[in-house]
């Protein structure tokens, strides 16, 4: 399914700028975004998330990691209301209870998705997916007779090039390279205005080149949006994390929680999941 099926017109604030981290209708005055309690999620007698807490602050770029069955894929669809909890509490800033919201209004809350496998549409241009993907009217009659604001296409330019495909606007989608493809969609995402941003293993299946200019990109990020990343390769992780928090799950809870340094050293990690 399409990012703009998924995630349209979240709520973010008004202007030519992506990078604003606490939208209308947010309130984050306590100075986290994401916070998560306690939460349980059974499937069929299977615990797959185990009393789960953690917490996101505004504007940090957290890293996920652990063993496959960890429950990151699980967590990630309790805070899009994919999936919900059977016991505990995930709250969006302040006041917005994740477990009583529907996926629909998660999206325009300002929490925006982006899964391992990039879905663009092929067939249209690069600026034509950033176009569609734009916080704006989506009825059909809006959508027919619309014509680009300056303010909108300069948008659109400034996400062209922070993605780095200015030049390729007129390129269509399905002739780009995997890594192109993805930061497509992460552009498609940045025009919807998002407040908080998941991203499934963002550079799975990337060439070298492609996983440094990934980590680039989100270091870019860092700062103008709350960022949530799961991934499995420890070097892109270890670009990205800098001092901030990597975040360990296991068996649906957390295992340890630090600094890269910290949890590459913590013999439970070594053990459940970094080796020897």
């Amino acid at each position: 399914m399409s990012i703009v099926d998924t995630a349209p017109d979240v709520i973010g604030a008004q202007g030519p700028s992506y990078g604003r981290v606490a939208g209308h209708g947010v309130d984050t005055s306590h100075g986290a975004i994401l916070y998560l309690e306690e939460i349980t999620v059974m499937f069929d007698g299977f615990r797959a998330l185990n009393k789960l807490s953690l917490d996101i602050s505004v504007g940090e770029l957290r890293c996920i990691i652990g063993p496959n069955g960890a429950g990151k894929t699980t967590m990630m669809d309790v805070i899009t209301g994919k999936t919900r909890p059977t016991t505990g509490t995930a709250f969006f800033g302040q006041t917005m209870d994740l477990s009583r919201m529907a996926e629909h209004e998660i999206a325009h809350a300002g929490i925006g998705r982006k899964f391992q496998r990039p879905t663009v549409f092929e067939h249209h241009t690069v600026f034509e997916n950033l176009e569609l993907a734009m916080k704006a009217d989506k009825r059909v009659r809006p959508t027919l007779f619309a014509r680009l604001t300056s303010e909108q296409k300069g948008k659109i330019d400034e996400i062209l090039h922070l993605i780095r495909l200015n030049g390729s606007e007129t390129r269509l989608a399905g002739l780009l390279s995997h890594g192109q493809k993805q930061w497509l969609e992460i552009g498609m995402l940045l025009m919807q205005e998002p407040q908080l941003i998941l991203l499934d293993e963002p550079v799975a299946g990337m060439s070298d080149a492609e996983t440094a200019r990934t980590a680039e990109l989100l270091n870019e990020l860092r700062g103008k949006h709350s960022i949530m990343v799961v991934e499995h390769d420890m070097g892109f992780v270890t670009e990205i994390a800098r001092q901030g928090v990597v975040t360990v799950l296991h068996e649906g809870s957390v295992l340890a929680q630090g600094t890269m340094a910290q949890v590459q050293s913590d013999e439970r990690v070594i053990e459940v999941y970094l080796g020897r």
